[in-house]
């Protein structure tokens, strides 16, 4: 139990329903659907698609998603990728010839074809009660009247708007700089866009004028695409893959999705007595930075597409991490995990909502980095995603840019099974910080006894790009010990990442958790 003498948040509990994410707009509307008898795959698609209006720095109709869902009464874990592929002109030789080492992030090359859109078509017809018209009511209501910018977002936004081109600078500055906390931002032209969805299904996204205005925004900003790639976009169920620590199953997507990486890095965390070790010191952040630098080796080399993809079970043996954890010093940060790896690999926004018939969904939808590619529709204010700035631009990589291809993705939902059933949903958003934050957060619950919301709440640490950022939840004292121990030790300028979880207890209970880096909330009835 926290201590309620420091600032905090309660744990929220309920019976009948419950949602969680990183607006209390799209919570509140989320809710609401579960009490109108909607199911929880309902509630997050609605939550999910006005995410996009109320955190537009984030996600919207322009990214992708990936799904995790249990049915009422079965155990099995479902997944649909709702993730889009190169345009059929697509060519890594094209851009290698015009001396790109890397997909650039701010380029028409590098969005792929947005497929959240018909993902949610799809579920909302398997999975859904109330109809695609119902679940995005909320969304056009607020694109048209607009929502108060929150905290967080406003945080955002200025550094982010900073790659904002052409018709995205027209609808996302509309005032012609960043919004302040309260101000009130709308996209009504987006509006027009989600009511053609609502009466049209996945046409009125993948055909006629919304397409033709994507398409033609893409091409006036040298892109490759083509209204046929448009068209022939779809959301593909797909088999979860699991691994197991502390005692539950840590269920995740499969690639092109990157959650291997945080079954990988939990594989080599195991081989440690991290319970001997302080939660908040430098001795667990230190083997978790080099279990984090391990396993993202490994995600580089190894995730791609699902049909390109081959060393997918490498990854998840067990065998290797017992490998990979030998070659961790805890006394010293390794320098080059590319170099020190190579022996063993020689033979890689968020919403969860429960319903009150036991329906589980974990549901991430995303643009990639802060408002995407910066290019957008003219008319409708579509922001595209850059996901295609995760493919490789090495010949015959696995991830090689190729048409019609998949980039390896970074969004991750998970669930956890315990004793045969679904336990807990759960999702840490953050780009790259996704698997560790998964790895953190389960280690936090099953490891060191956390309840839900602390296990939110506490300091973070992620080695990303040459340095380890340790956020200021850790004492000085910690950071002098890891600096000691050879990290390039740094205080990020914003928070890392941020989580949503909802548990489900035997006893029927729902418990609900959000992270205070966001604006969010759980809510419950």
């Amino acid at each position: 139990m926290r201590d309620f003498h420091l600032p905090g948040r309660s744990e929220v509990l309920a019976e009948n329903g419950m949602v969680a994410t990183s607006h209390p707009l799209a919570a509140q509307a989320a809710l609401d659907v579960l009490k109108r008898g909607g199911t929880a795959m309902d509630a997050a698609i609605c939550g999910a698609v006005l995410l996009g209006i109320c955190e537009p720095q984030m996600t919207g109709l322009g990214g992708d998603c990936f799904v995790l869902w249990s049915r009422p009464g079965e155990t099995r874990i479902r997944a649909m990728n709702g993730s889009g592929r190169a345009p059929a002109a697509a060519s890594a030789e094209a851009m290698r010839a015009e001396g790109h080492a890397a997909m650039p992030l701010n380029d028409a090359r590098s969005v792929t074809i947005p497929t959240a859109v018909d993902a949610f078509c799809q579920l909302s017809e398997s999975d859904g009660r109330l109809g695609l018209d119902a679940l995005l009511a909320p969304a056009i209501h607020y694109a048209e009247s607009g929502v108060p910018v929150a905290p967080r977002v406003a945080f955002d936004w200025p550094a982010c708007a900073e790659i904002l081109q052409g018709p995205a600078l027209r609808h996302y500055l509309p005032e012609g700089q960043p919004p302040k906390v309260g101000a009130r931002f709308a996209l009504p032209a987006q509006a027009e866009a989600l009511r053609a969805i609502a009466r049209e299904g996945r046409d009125g996204f993948y055909r006629g004028p919304v397409s033709e205005d994507m398409v033609r925004g893409l091409n006036d900003a040298g892109g490759w695409h083509s209204e046929a790639d448009f068209a022939a976009a779809r959301a593909d169920l797909v088999e979860p893959i699991s691994g197991h620590y502390g005692g539950v199953d840590l269920v995740e997507h499969p690639p092109n999705g990157q959650g291997a990486t945080a079954i990988l890095m939990l594989n080599i965390l195991a081989q440690f007595d991290l319970a001997a070790m302080d939660p908040f010191g430098a001795e667990r952040a230190h083997i978790e930075a080099e279990a984090a630098k391990l396993a993202y080796d490994a995600r580089n080399r190894f995730l791609a597409d699902p049909d390109h993809c081959t060393r997918l079970d490498h990854m998840l043996s067990p065998e290797t991490a017992k490998g990979l954890a030998a070659l961790i010093d805890p006394a010293r940060a390794m320098a080059s995990p590319t170099a020190t790896s190579e022996a063993v690999h020689r033979d890689t926004v968020y919403i969860c909502a429960v319903d009150r018939d036991g329906m589980a969904v974990s549901l991430i939808y995303s643009i990639f980095h802060g408002f995407g590619s910066g290019i957008a529709s003219d008319r409708y204010g579509i922001l595209f995603q850059n996901r295609g700035a995760g493919f490789s631009l090495t010949p015959g990589h696995a991830n090689e840019l190729a048409p019609g291809k998949r980039p390896m993705h970074t969004i991750i939902p998970a669930m956890l099974k315990e004793d045969g059933r679904v336990s807990a949903v759960f999702g840490v958003m953050g780009g790259a910080y996704q698997p560790n934050g998964h790895a953190r957060v389960l280690s936090n619950l099953r490891t060191y006894g956390l309840g839900l919301q602390e296990a939110l709440d506490a300091p973070r640490s992620f080695f990303d790009d040459g340095a380890l950022t340790v956020e200021r939840g850790y004492s000085d004292e910690v950071r002098a010990a890891l600096a000691e121990k050879g990290h390039a030790v740094e205080i990020p300028d914003k928070p890392i990442g941020g989580a949503q979880a909802i548990e489900i207890r035997a006893d029927g209970v729902l418990v609900g958790a959000s992270d205070p880096r966001k604006d969010g909330c759980a809510l419950g009835y």
